[in-house]
């Protein structure tokens, strides 16, 4: 008896939720048009909708509290290479921008002069580096071992800069805005995929990622370019990612549910932009 009644309910539970899913369509369509524009250096389009303010405060909030927990390195050999190659990167940064900007017909949009950048060494045996808006940047040194000579340590460190430079977290920021938690309670196994797919968020099971795959691919090739920029051999790239990949295989999760692509992979891409790495390195530095 009861049978026709709970066909009909769940008839009308399933038309409510394809209703949910056409209203945020027409939301995100909305929303995408109003806050989409390219990205620097790449020309990517990509969601942004914060100004870069919001980041400025967020980021310099961050970084005094990482500088008052831990303990600082402020003097010895690893210090001042730390501070040369930050400054040796930066400074080459805005011509770069310029410099592609002019080749790809895109526009050079970085705010230079709202940066405010800084570094900290961080005296703690953990693999980590990491970089908070507004050029914040922290290495711990732990990860010094990995990235040897100074080539290497521009390798890391322009990788950390290119997501800052990239606006990589206020583009997360964005993504996630877009995902409404009760709208995603509601829908079935079968509509989540296709909710995620058109948001192109980088979810681990519906958490979200600290960067997406296309984010991390964005700073490797960016990364690539300004090392080669600031007249760091962009080769050293190569060895500094085999060794990370080395260091952290026995604990990685499959690359399905991985922002960073597989060690393999990475390298594979690095060796295809190679070339264009080394002519901006001609351009910049000439033999040096």
């Amino acid at each position: 008896m009861d049978q026709p009644s709970q066909i009909g309910s769940q008839r009308r539970s399933s038309g409510m939720r394809w209703w949910v899913l056409l209203l945020f369509a027409l939301y995100l369509g909305g929303y995408l048009h109003g806050h989409r524009q390219e990205a620097a250096f790449s020309g990517r389009m990509r969601l942004i909708e914060t100004g870069i303010e919001q980041e400025l405060a967020l980021g310099l909030q961050g970084f005094e509290q990482v500088r008052a927990k831990a303990t600082l390195v402020e003097a010895g050999e690893e210090w001042v290479r730390l501070r040369e190659v930050n400054r040796r990167l930066v400074e080459a940064a805005p011509a770069l921008e310029q410099y592609l900007a002019e080749r790809r017909g895109i526009a050079a949009r970085a705010e230079w002069e709202r940066y405010a950048w800084q570094v900290a060494l961080i005296d703690s045996a953990e693999a980590d580096a990491f970089a908070l808006p507004g050029g914040k940047l922290v290495v711990h040194r732990g990860m010094l071992p990995l990235a040897p000579s100074v080539d290497a340590l521009a390798a890391l460190m322009s990788h950390e800069i290119a997501h800052l430079l990239l606006r990589h977290a206020a583009e997360r920021a964005a993504q996630q805005k877009l995902v409404p938690v009760g709208a995603m309670a509601d829908l079935d196994l079968r509509q989540r995929p296709l909710l995620m797919a058109a948001l192109g968020a980088g979810t681990r099971f519906g958490t979200p990622l600290p960067f997406s795959r296309e984010h991390e691919a964005e700073a490797d090739h960016v990364a690539l370019m300004l090392a080669a920029a600031a007249c760091y051999r962009p080769e050293a790239a190569l060895g500094l990612w085999q060794r990370i990949g080395e260091r952290v295989a026995a604990k990685a999760p499959p690359e399905f549910i991985s922002t960073h692509a597989a060690s393999s992979k990475r390298i594979r891409r690095l060796h295809g932009w190679m070339d264009e790495a080394n002519q901006i390195r001609a351009q910049f530095c000439g033999n040096r």
